[in-house]
């Protein structure tokens, strides 16, 4: 049976938020933290070949999403719409279909994307995956 794609879904502003530097970034100016996150996440998709999808909490009148080829997928959710919403979103819908991890603090979104067949990490695993992998 050929492997399914793994796939890593990142709720952005809750790993931004547990991670001490990615914070102190955050506070002086949210774009930076964003952006400091995003390069960790690309690497990590450079060196495992895992796809990442980056989700954020946004504030336009639609969902956006950003990314070029080969690039980390970003989703910004649109006013009114949590990220969670979105992460919840695609868990369902693939789950099923791909190797699908989620990082996120929240522990009714990690309860859901279980329930829907993916598997869940915390923030801090995901530093864990993220800085193992550039040690290798």
């Amino acid at each position: 049976m050929p492997q399914r794609a793994r796939y890593l879904i990142v709720d952005g502003h809750s790993v931004i938020f547990a991670w001490p530097e990615l914070r102190k970034l955050h506070a002086r100016r949210s774009s930076l933290a964003r952006e400091a996150l995003i390069k960790q996440l690309r690497d990590y998709q450079d060196w495992t070949g895992v796809r990442v999808v980056v989700v954020f909490d946004g504030k336009g009148r639609k969902v956006e999403a950003t990314s070029g080829p080969a690039e980390v997928q970003v989703f910004y959710s649109r006013t009114g719409q949590t990220a969670d919403a979105i992460i919840e979103r695609l868990a369902s819908k693939y789950a099923k279909r791909f190797e699908l991890m989620v990082a996120t603090s929240d522990s009714m979104e990690a309860e859901t994307v279980a329930a829907c067949g993916a598997e869940w990490i915390s923030p801090e695993a995901l530093r864990g995956l993220v800085s193992s992998t550039r040690r290798n």
